[in-house]
């Protein structure tokens, strides 16, 4: 009975101990309604893996400046890009091209924000890039996204290039505003709806390190110094693009 007495002692001290210290555990707050948890947005303390592979940079150009033979040609280029990089197409999506197009030939300009889904989109190790098309461009709150050196890989799931490498490859194409809409004006900014390669004309560039120049916008920095492959470099590229899967 004495032993049987001290066991239930033992027992009783434990069950006490657990109870204490599971009352100590930091608990996390409940995400407010539509919110993702803390550890799934970008910067979120914690942040973690956890989503398929929707985002990703061209590990290289097409070789041809931007003539990518218009935005069906880049969207292709993705598609071709994700397959040797063996990255899945999300079920239910399909890659795009992150560029905007200017009006022509009877037809209206395209903004590269409306064509790449409503996210959320992730790199190839699963880090969230952003939740949806206004975190991507900051149309509430600014940096809501993380389009940066460490975390906007390439399709191999690499870094890229940048500020600092050589070469510096930072440059990447998109024809497009800070906002994801085709630039406004009569200035050439997509080279011929990307069908140039000529050293004439120019394409909006955006630096997915933010670093350099007077503006660091990951997707609208400078325009280019012409259209040719030899131009693209020059500026500090080689024709790269963004890839997003389009839900």
């Amino acid at each position: 009975m004495r032993i049987l007495k001290r066991i239930a002692t033992a027992c009783g001290a434990i069950v006490a101990v657990t109870v204490a210290l599971t009352a100590q555990a930091p608990q996390q707050p409940p995400a407010a309604a539509g919110q993702a948890p803390a550890q799934g947005r970008p910067g979120g303390a914690g942040a973690r893996a956890g989503g398929p592979a929707s985002f990703f940079i061209t590990s290289v150009g097409k070789g041809d400046g931007a003539n990518y033979g218009g935005l069906a040609g880049a969207d292709a280029y993705c598609t071709q890009m994700a397959q040797g990089g063996n990255v899945p197409t999300p079920q239910g999506r399909q890659w795009r091209a992150y560029l905007s197009a200017t009006a022509a030939n009877g037809q209206p300009a395209v903004n590269a924000r409306d064509r790449i889904g409503a996210g959320p989109w992730y790199n190839v190790k699963g880090t969230l890039i952003a939740n949806n098309v206004a975190d991507l461009h900051g149309d509430v709150e600014r940096d809501r996204n993380q389009v940066n050196k460490q975390t906007a890989l390439n399709e191999k799931g690499g870094t890229v290039n940048g500020v600092g490498d050589t070469p510096n490859q930072h440059d990447i194409l998109t024809g497009s505003d800070s906002h994801g809409r085709a630039v406004a004006g009569t200035t050439d900014t997509t080279c011929g709806n990307y069908t140039s390669n000529a050293d004439t004309g120019s394409v909006m560039l955006g630096h997915f390190d933010r670093t350099g120049g007077g503006n660091t916008s990951w997707n609208s920095a400078h325009a280019s110094r012409g259209c040719s492959q030899a131009g693209l470099v020059g500026t500090g590229g080689a024709g790269l693009l963004y890839c997003f899967a389009a839900n």
